[in-house]
């Protein structure tokens, strides 16, 4: 019998819950008439809402300053039982942390789809042999698919803006920009120290951007991260353009107007090249062949030389792979990448090629 209610679960980071979406079409065509929903964490919601293939998004509760212990707890407990109340026909629990694994295992669904994972396995019911450490994320994600005979038809990950948030970022672009411009969008940040390229060397690489590319040059910057895309602006050597300050959506929508994004292994990264946008990330502690931008449009740069990527240290006394992955390595990367683009789909304002629109 087919499933009438469907659960998929990814937990944690904005990329790797855009690296898992990759999934809902292919659940969507497999099942049209079954409702699916997405449970993944607050921070991460906007990756998901707006998706023509979910229909709700879940957010599972969360510790915060305002809230003791208790009332964590009774929290939690109370959406248990909603999760128990839905009664799943199918859940897929793509994320394998014993977090993940209990709310599966509680769901009480027949179907329960997860992977291998030590204890965790005992969750669930139909078990799937992990390749993470072998294949790019998003295969690890349409794994739990095929494990049940479901047919990939779409490979490529997601991510929904609506008109209000094109149309607020058409109206900056407008104001900043001409239509001719070839947009380059750098994201100088990451959420860990290691594998963040320096800022010294991305505010060069801008500079080289503007003379060798004639482009226009926008640092993008999420909460927090200001101070440091203004850093890059005041160390370039030509004038950069501060991006603005945005929604996750909007910079989506930011994002897909982009001739090219040069960004760390980032969320921002991540999110590119799922707009469409000509996408390359810097890599150095994370495994480029696994967590690289995803698609033809998509190029890992990182120092070929070296035995230790892809070590995923948090933190590195040494820091050789970022540190020194030069300015002239990266630039010759993006002219022979850029020369296998026949057109740059997302430059100058009002281009509306390649990204995702939810219409409303």
């Amino acid at each position: 019998m087919k499933p009438s209610e469907i659960l998929v679960i990814k937990l944690r980071a904005i990329g790797d819950v855009v690296l898992s979406t990759a999934v809902l079409p292919n659940l969507k065509a497999t099942y049209p008439d079954a409702e699916i929903h997405f449970l993944t964490e607050k921070a991460s919601t906007p990756v998901i809402e707006d998706n023509l293939h979910v229909d709700r998004v879940l957010v599972l509760p969360y510790r915060n300053a305002y809230l003791s212990g208790l009332e964590y707890n009774v929290a939690m407990l109370s959406f248990l039982h909603q999760i128990q109340k839905q009664k799943y026909d199918l859940v897929f629990d793509l994320f394998g942390n014993p977090r993940s694994a209990l709310i599966t295992w509680l769901s009480k669904s027949p179907t329960r789809v997860g992977y291998r994972f030590r204890g965790r396995v005992l969750a669930y019911n139909k078990r799937v042999e992990p390749r993470g450490d072998r294949v790019h994320e998003v295969e690890f994600n349409l794994d739990a698919l095929r494990a049940l005979g479901i047919p990939i038809q779409s490979a490529e990950p997601q991510f929904y803006f609506n008109t209000s948030d094109a149309k607020s970022m058409d109206a900056w672009i407008k104001q900043e920009f001409e239509s001719s411009d070839f947009l380059v969008g750098i994201h100088p940040w990451g959420s860990w120290e290691a594998k963040r390229w320096p800022l010294v060397q991305f505010a060069e690489l801008a500079t080289r951007m503007v003379r060798s590319f004639n482009a226009r040059v926008i640092v993008l910057w999420g909460p927090g991260e200001k101070k440091y895309a203004e850093e890059v602006c005041s160390l370039s050597e030509e004038t950069l353009t501060l991006a603005p300050s945005t929604t996750l959506k909007e910079l989506g929508a930011l994002l897909a107007r982009c001739g090219l994004v040069v960004a760390n292994d980032s969320g921002p990264m991540h999110i590119a090249a799922a707009v469409g946008a000509p996408t390359v990330g810097l890599f150095g502690p994370t495994n480029p062949d696994l967590q690289g931008p995803y698609g033809p449009n998509g190029l890992a740069v990182y120092r070929k030389d070296l035995f230790c990527i892809g070590c995923n240290r948090l933190l590195c006394l040494d820091g050789a792979c970022m540190k020194e992955l030069t300015v002239d390595q990266v630039e010759s990367e993006i002219t022979g990448f850029l020369s296998t683009i026949k057109e740059h789909p997302a430059s100058g304002p009002g281009n509306k090629k390649h990204h995702k629109m939810k219409v409303s």
